[in-house]
Formats: structure tokens, C-alpha cells, sequence
């Protein structure tokens, strides 16, 4: 990098010319001469040149005292000294002023350039750390701002999605315009027939824009809806017009339709410029003004149409879940979103046991009925409990707790269920006499939970070591009987009643399980 500054003070005028003509001048570099040290820190005040080279002996102030004064003002300029002689004392004293290089007298021209290469190029490296550190923060401070307006849209994105007041929407709109184009007035214009109906404005003395139902006279809006295009005009392109510095304007399109016009302006002469950037935000805001519009227009078909899928998807959903959880994913339904998260649950496993020779000598309309009336019982039992069905399979079934819903009490829920389930089967057994009943594998672990699938088809289910073992425990499990793993004895305390199995050696598992038969559980007080 050719064309630095570079301060000679030096009190032998051979030495100057040397160093100027034969090392500097020819390789580009632009010269500053200082007789001694006095004007030469004045100089390098003055000049602030990139690099000094700097006499050691020299009238008026020597080398190191120019190097203390310029330390002391804390002045960071790179210099290489110049001397006929040194010592080591000198060397240390120096390098602490902050000398880069130290060349001794007589030098050639290959020793001094190499000298003045070497302590430019970490100045360079510094120049370029200090601008690449500068365009860094004015990146950052770009990307600060888009993330803003983006913060915004997807602020009014919601707004427009959630409310259909329009009296609500299109202030917010409004103000969501003043805030990401730094407007200080702004409006909404509205077509009726030939008039134009100002909706919502912001003036530059409120704090917020509010509704109203005016006749508005803006040829400059009259113009957007004609050409269908957006605009913004300068100061000088407004200086004909008595009124605003800068204005920027968008129209409300819907089904290619000019319905109205979105416009900010600024009147002070030390304000905002709008430009092509924030035409481009207004047009983003017009398209949920022009929802929003639309949407209150049809308010009442929406309404409807709304209330008939939340009763079908409300009678689906609370076959599997909970009321309390259906309620929440109608009221969010963002969450129904694939991907899950590690969290402990209770997990019950049962399988009607004896089914499968039961069902060689029925008919298949008697087998339907019978799985049917068992899948049913232990359904509501389920669900009584604040279970979540997570699914069906064959003459089984999975159910969780404490997913999607917290409960403190999930292990002791998740066991009472599964007794429940017993002494369910067992009634509904002796009711029909088809000596069939339920074998059953309860556990308590981490899993993960969540939507598993695609976005066309998923399901809420809980996955991990945990569920494997529980539906372990199920398949181990006689009928009529409560397989349970220690941790959810350890859990239950004294409020369980159970008998020691011994250890299992479980299929597909290296470590085995300890398990316990459910024999019985006393209420928590």
C-alpha cells in the first residue's frame, strides 16, 4: 500500500535527503521532514503521519523525549529509531515508548525499506481490523433494523389474523408505518364510490393513530389509486407544495383492485427522506390492511364457518385428550407444530389378554363388538384420569401422562388408571363372559414428546427407552395383572401396595428390569 505519511525528524540534513530521495520518493511514499525533536513532535501532533522515523541524539529534545511526550498524549503513531549507537537499556526503554523497529546507522536502503515494511504492515493490519470492525457494526446495525420491521410485520401479521375490528387494525397499521419508515405523520385512505374516506391517521403530535371516518382532498393519494402504484416524492419534488418535506405512498390492492392508500409524510426539514425501502415496507403493510378489510367484510360467513370446524375438530380431538387440552390447542393452534421435547412422563401400556383364542370361534361382527366395548372402557378410563390416548393397536393401547398437560401427580394418576382399568375389565368380563381381560405395564421415565409425522399426517406421541419398557412390562404381564419398573415404586412410596418380581431380563434391552406387581394404591392426602 503505497502513499503513507511517513515523518523523518532527523537533525542531519544528509540523512533526510538520503532517506527521501533514494528510500521514500521512489517507492511512493509521501515525505514529512522535522529538523529536530521539538518540531518534530509538533509535527506528529499535527500531522498524525502513519509512520515516524526518529533520530535517537538530536538538539532541542531528543528521540526519547519526543517518544514520552507523544506517550503521554497518548499518541499510538508506529516509529522506527535512528541511531548511530545504543544499548540495551536504551533498546527495552524504547520498545516500552512504543518504537516498532530500531535500525542502526549507516543503513542501506534494503535494511531501512525492509525496517519501514514491517512496521507499516501491522499498522495496515490495524487499519483494516478498524474499517472491517466498522462495516461489521454498521451490518449489524442494518440487520438490527430489518429485524425491527420484520418484528413489526409479523406484529401486524397477527393483529390483522386475530382481530377483525377493523377501527382496531388499521390504526396499528398506521403506526406500524410511522415506526419502521421513522414517518412523522401517516394515514389510510379508504375509496367510497368517488370519495376518499380517511380511515385512521397519525399526526406528528399524537402518540398513536387513531380511527376516524373523514373526507380526505390528497391529490398525491388521488394519483396512487389512479396509476395503482406506489410513490414517494422528495423535497425537492415537493417544493412546490406547501406542506410536507417528504411523503411516501402505497396503494391497498385486493383481487388487483385499488381499495385504498397507505401514506406517511414527514415535515420537519431535519426528518427521514423516505425512499424506495420504505415504499417496499408500505406495500407489506397494504396487504394486511387489504386482508384486514376484506376479512371484516366477511366477519359473519368466517364466524360461522369457524364455530362449525372448532365443534368437529373439538368432537375429534376430546376422543383422545382431555377437554383442558383440547382447549388449548383450538386457542393455539401454533403449537401443533412437528418436533418434540425431552420431558418426564408416566407411560401405561394394555393389551386384552386371551383375545386372540377368543376370537378364533366368533364371528367377526361379535369380535368387533367385543373390541369395541374393552378399547372403549379403557378410553374413558383414560380420559377420566387425564390421560392422553396416544394411540390404538390391534386389541391394545398407549396412553401418557403429564403430556401435553403438567401434573404433579402423573405417576400416581397413571397407576390408579391402570387399577381402574381392572376392575373395569373385570365387571364388563364377568357382564359378558368372555373370560377376557387386561395386562398391563406402567413406567415412569424420560421421553420424547411431541408431534411425530408430516405436515399432512401426525401424531402426538411420546418416544424413548422409557415407552419401550413399559410396553416390556405389558408384554411380560398375565392376565388380570399391573407390571410396573422400581422407579415408579420408588415414586408411589408407601401409598402403594405391590409384590417384588425380580429382575427381567427385557427383549431388545442390554440392562434388565426390576419389576413389582401392582397389587394395590391408597389416595394421596
Amino acid at each position: 500500500m503505497a502513499n503513507e505519511r511517513i515523518l523523518i525528524v532527523d537533525d542531519g540534513r544528509e540523512n533526510r535527503e538520503f532517506i527521501h530521495e533514494y528510500i521514500l520518493e521512489p517507492n511512493g511514499y509521501q515525505t514529512l521532514l522535522a529538523r529536530d525533536g521539538q518540531e518534530g513532535l509538533e509535527m506528529a501532533l499535527i500531522e498524525q503521519p502513519d509512520l515516524m522515523l526518529l533520530d535517537l541524539q538530536m538538539p532541542r529534545m531528543d528521540g526519547i523525549q519526543v517518544l514520552q511526550n507523544l506517550a503521554g498524549r497518548g499518541m499510538d503513531i508506529p516509529v522506527i529509531l535512528m541511531t548511530f549507537h545504543g544499548s540495551e537499556d536504551i533498546a527495552v526503554e524504547v520498545y516500552r515508548l512504543g518504537v516498532r523497529d530500531y535500525v542502526k546507522k549507516p543503513f542501506t536502503v534494503e535494511e531501512m525499506l525492509a525496517a519501514i515494511e514491517r512496521s507499516l504492515s501491522e499498522a495496515r493490519l490495524r487499519r483494516e481490523k478498524e474499517a472491517l470492525t466498522e462495516r461489521i457494526l454498521d451490518a449489524n446495525r442494518e440487520l438490527r433494523e430489518r429485524v425491527q420491521e420484520l418484528n413489526v410485520l409479523y406484529s401486524v401479521g397477527k393483529r390483522v389474523t386475530g382481530t377483525l375490528n377493523v377501527d382496531e387494525i388499521l390504526p396499528s397499521i398506521v403506526d406500524a408505518a410511522t415506526d419502521i419508515t421513522h414517518a412523522e405523520s401517516g394515514y389510510i385512505y379508504l375509496t367510497q364510490g368517488s370519495s376518499l374516506i380517511c380511515r385512521a391517521v397519525k399526526r406528528h403530535t399524537d402518540q398513536q393513530a387513531r380511527p376516524v371516518k373523514l373526507e380526505a382532498k390528497d391529490p398525491i393519494a388521488s394519483q396512487v389509486i389512479q396509476s395503482g402504484k406506489p410513490l414517494t416524492l422528495t423535497p425537492e419534488q415537493l417544493a412546490n407544495h406547501n406542506g410536507p418535506y417528504s411523503v411516501a405512498y402505497a396503494p391497498l390492492l385486493f383481487n388487483d383492485q385499488v381499495t385504498g392508500v397507505l401514506g406517511v409524510s414527514n415535515i420537519s426539514r431535519d426528518t427521514h427522506v423516505f425512499t424506495k425501502h420504505d415504499r417496499a415496507l408500505l406495500s407489506a403493510l397494504t396487504d394486511y390492511a387489504a386482508i384486514a378489510i376484506e376479512n371484516s367484510r366477511n366477519f359473519e360467513e368466517l364466524r360461522r364457518a369457524k364455530e362449525h370446524e372448532t365443534a368437529q375438530i373439538r368432537g375429534s380431538f376430546e376422543r383422545l385428550v382431555p377437554p383442558s387440552v383440547v382447549d388449548r390447542i383450538l386457542n393455539n393452534p401454533e403449537s401443533l407444530e412437528l418436533g418434540g421435547r425431552r420431558q418426564e412422563i408416566s407411560i401405561l401400556f394394555a393389551d386384552i389378554r386371551g383375545y386372540t383364542a377368543w376370537s378364533e370361534n366368533e364371528p367377526p361382527e361379535r369380535v368387533v363388538e367385543m373390541l369395541n366395548d374393552y378399547l372403549s372402557l379403557a378410553a374413558e378410563i383414560i380420559l377420566a384420569w387425564d390421560g392422553t390416548l396416544d394411540k390404538f393397536f390391534g386389541d391394545g393401547l398407549m396412553a401418557i401422562f403429564n403430556a401435553p398437560e403438567e401434573q404433579d401427580d402423573h405417576v400416581h394418576r397413571a397407576a390408579d388408571a391402570a387399577l381402574a382399568l381392572l376392575r373395569a375389565a373385570k365387571e364388563m368380563h364377568e357382564r359378558r363372559g368372555d373370560n377376557l381381560s387386561y395386562s398391563v405395564g406402567v413406567n415412569v421415565g424420560e421421553a420424547v414428546v411431541g408431534y411425530i409425522g408430516t405436515d399432512r399426517a401426525m401424531n402426538y406421541t411420546a418416544i424413548g427407552d422409557s415407552v419401550n419398557l413399559a410396553k416390556r412390562l405389558q408384554e411380560y404381564g398375565s392376565p388380570g395383572q399391573i407390571l410396573v419398573e422400581e422407579a415408579v415404586i420408588q415414586r408411589l412410596g408407601n401409598l402403594a401396595q405391590y409384590r417384588p418380581l425380580g429382575e427381567l431380563k427385557v427383549k431388545g434391552r442390554k440392562q434388565g428390569a426390576f419389576a413389582y406387581e401392582l397389587l394395590g394404591l391408597r389416595p394421596i392426602v
